[in-house]
Formats: structure tokens, sequence, C-alpha cells
């Protein structure tokens, strides 16, 4: 049986997910890191992207997070994201419009500096969120 260590993934609202992983996959600030049962304390930050947990027995799933912190220490995992989502809830139509609305935003004569970084903003998140919908669409 494969090493296992405890993972939380919870957001600003809720618990999303807790259980014994093999491997967690996230997207930080830095790049990409992924972390085994023994991993080396760290606390990162998360940019918007995929946490892919690798559950026991090689099941994985995927989920989306805005933002937040990544903090590993010898025997548990913990994400700490502003907004989390389990892959398969996320409404990739509503996350189209989001961009559409975000690009035609930015695309107007003169977008404000604070429309300029919402938008921006907006549209990094939705373009991450459907990211992580097409990545979910492809392990299936």
């Amino acid at each position: 049986m494969a090493m296992t260590v405890r993972c939380d993934i919870v957001s600003a609202e809720q618990q999303i997910f807790s259980g014994l992983v093999e491997m967690v996959v996230a997207t930080a600030q830095e790049g990409e890191i992924g972390v085994l049962p023994g991993h080396t304390p760290l606390l990162t930050r998360l940019k918007p992207g995929h946490i892919r947990v690798t559950k026991q027995h090689g099941v994985e799933e995927l989920f989306y997070v805005s933002s937040g912190y990544l903090e590993v220490q010898p025997h548990h995992i913990s994400v700490l994201a502003d907004t989390a989502l389990r892959a398969d809830d996320i409404d990739e139509q509503a996350a189209k419009a989001a961009v559409q609305k975000a690009r035609d935003t930015l695309a107007s004569s003169e977008p404000t500096d604070a429309d300029y970084n919402r938008m921006t903003l907006q549209l990094t998140l939705a373009m991450a969120q459907l990211q992580v919908a097409r990545d979910v669409k492809r392990m299936k």
C-alpha cells in the first residue's frame, strides 16, 4: 500500500475535501508543485488554477482554487483558498460568459483603471476555471 498523508482543502465558505492522499499537485505562484508524504514543511501562495489530489489507490480528483495558500507539515497538507470548487461543480457556461464580459470591457474604448484591474482579475479567474473544467473532461 502506498504511503499517504492527510489533506484538507477549505475555502472561506466550507470544507471541500478531507482525506488521505498519496499526492497533491497545485498551481503555486512559482509554478506547479507536487507534494508527496514526507515532503519538507512548506508554505506557498497559490494562484488561480487547479489542485489535483491523488487519493488512495491512485484515484484522482481535481479542484479549482481562485487563490490562497498551500501549507505542508510532516503529516498534513492544508489548502486554504479564497474560493474552491470541485472541478465537476464548475459552471462552464458561466465561466465562458465571464471571459466574454471581461474581454468586452477590456476592449472598450477607454476602461478606467479600476475597470481594467477588475476585469483582468475576472478574466484570469474565469480562464482558470475553464482550464480546470477542460482538464477534468480529459481525465474521464
